[in-house]
């Protein structure tokens, strides 16, 4: 069977797929697509017959098909990985949205989208600090799962719509946690570095 994506390369949620591909070392074909000013749909991921579209749903393929130890999708502790999932998926959602309105001039209430997007960093905020108080240095656990890679990229973007993490310590040493991991792959506006 041959991966293919079908990728942006400035979008997050591609960002997304990208980072647990390399993460997992699963060599994959990367199809170009015209996402901006195009609207082509991204990402798209192939597995031969199977075709996926929504980035949490591609981790959670991802996860069950290429990662045998099952590290990033433990047995335990699935309702939290589930409930992050959705969390990327709903709340953080303004936090792209606002990053397209500052990036690329698409419409929208930039400054009601920062709004959104400041709320759910407090709630990651305060999440990660309870973990911390716990001994965890992770959302859903012990150790990394596909729920820190698929909230990653909308937070370590979020700077490009004018959101700075200076009031959120726990999310700052998080990604530099997330940075850290063998395979990590930056993309521009995210350095490998932190």
């Amino acid at each position: 069977m041959s991966l293919d994506l079908h990728d942006y390369v400035l979008s997050a949620q591609c960002y997304t797929v990208r980072l647990m591909l390399a993460l997992l070392a699963v060599p994959y074909t990367t199809i170009a697509v015209d996402f901006y000013p195009g609207g082509a749909e991204a990402p798209v991921l192939t597995d031969g017959e199977i075709e996926l579209r929504e980035p949490g749903l591609i981790l959670m393929f991802l996860a069950r098909e290429y990662d045998a130890a099952g590290t990033w999708l433990p047995a335990t502790g699935i309702e939290a990985v589930s409930r992050w999932l959705a969390f990327a998926a709903t709340e953080l959602v303004p936090l792209g949205e606002a990053r397209l309105v500052a990036t690329l001039g698409q419409p929208g209430d930039l400054a009601g989208l920062n709004r959104a997007g400041r709320a759910a960093l407090r709630k990651i905020e305060d999440h990660l600090t309870l973990q911390a108080l716990a001994g965890d240095d992770w959302l859903a656990g012990e150790g990394p799962t596909i729920t820190d890679i698929a909230v990653f990229p909308a937070v370590a973007l979020s700077h490009d719509s004018g959101i700075g993490h200076e009031d959120f310590p726990a999310i700052n040493l998080w990604q530099r946690r997330v940075r850290k991991l063998p395979g990590f792959v930056g993309m521009p506006g995210i350095p490998d570095y932190f």
